[in-house]
């Protein structure tokens, strides 16, 4: 079946008052009565309007209604959930070729004591991004979400929420949290929805992420990379001593294992050396590269026949 837009067939938006959906079914029951409508579809516009207005008139119904089609438009096909109209006596609704049939169940009790409409809220699918660090050492972040709710008289208007998120240790970009019950509210008691969020990192220029590992430049002097050196390197789980191999260049990687982002088992960090050369803007500087010039006869071009 396709699903109908019942709002739409009552000419009124989805957050009309319970009075201004009378006004509206009033209006048309008027405008397409048999004996003064001069339309030629009256006669089907009246099973229109009565049926959408035997719907939205009746708060349970409407309810349902809404949790059903939420993000659904006219014509689109239509299938009930499986569990439709559980609880419920008369015939499975889902039986039934004609989508107003879903809803003759609906706000009848069904057995003494039993059930009204219950349906389970809708999930909701948000991102949220996360520092580095959060990453390695686990944080509890706050986030707001805009959500729809049925005010008191039974309009939609639309909520802010804060819900606080636990952010796991190791976490990776791309992975989703779950937050069972924070999503849309369930219907007739019904269990709310879950929350589901796509963890994503800050952009951070001294780090570069691939899987589990985490890359991070480190410049050295010239003197540090041709004679060795031990180097302080701050990292995303705090600052390390570093060992500078004698005789690096540029490019180098120095392999810090299990020190990327922690799992089972952990990344590992990779500083990837970058000789950076003093500037040559005193007398002193320019005098020394004269000497090295003058002392060292070298030639990094030897190689590609200069």
């Amino acid at each position: 079946m396709e699903y109908k837009d019942y709002y739409k067939t009552l000419g009124i938006d989805k957050g009309a008052s319970a009075e201004e959906i009378k006004k509206a079914y009033r209006k048309l029951v008027r405008k397409y009565h048999p004996d003064v409508s001069k339309e030629p579809d009256a006669d089907h516009m009246t099973k229109e309007v009565n049926e959408a207005y035997g719907v939205l008139g009746d708060a349970d119904k409407r309810a349902a209604y809404d949790a059903l089609g939420r993000n659904r438009r006219a014509g689109q096909p239509f299938e009930p959930p499986p569990d439709w109209g559980a609880g419920f006596d008369g015939d499975a609704a889902g039986s039934s070729d004609f989508f107003s049939d879903l809803f003759a169940h609906v706000g009848r009790r069904a057995r003494p004591g039993g059930p009204s409409f219950q349906m389970r809220g809708d999930d909701i699918h948000a991102a949220i991004s996360i520092d580095l660090a959060d990453s390695y050492h686990g944080s509890t972040r706050a986030i707001t979400l805009r959500v729809p709710e049925h005010d008191a008289h039974g309009r939609v208007v639309t909520r802010e929420r804060v819900v606080n998120v636990k952010i796991p240790k190791g976490v990776l970009p791309g992975q989703q949290l779950r937050l069972a019950g924070q999503g849309h509210p369930g219907s007739g008691g019904a269990g709310a929805g879950d929350l589901f969020l796509e963890i994503g990192f800050h952009p951070d220029a001294r780090y570069r992420i691939e899987g589990r590992h985490v890359y991070a430049s480190v410049p050295v002097t010239p003197w540090e990379a041709a004679l060795g050196a031990g180097i302080d390197v701050p990292t995303p789980s705090g600052q390390v001593e570093v060992a500078v191999p004698s005789g690096s260049q540029t490019g180098r990687k120095l392999r810090l294992k299990g020190r990327g982002i922690p799992g089972t088992p952990a990344g590992d960090l990779y500083l990837v050396l970058e000789v950076v050369l003093p500037p040559a803007n005193t007398d002193k500087a320019r005098e020394l590269y004269r000497a090295m010039a003058r002392d060292m006869a070298f030639n990094p071009r030897a190689r590609t026949g200069a």
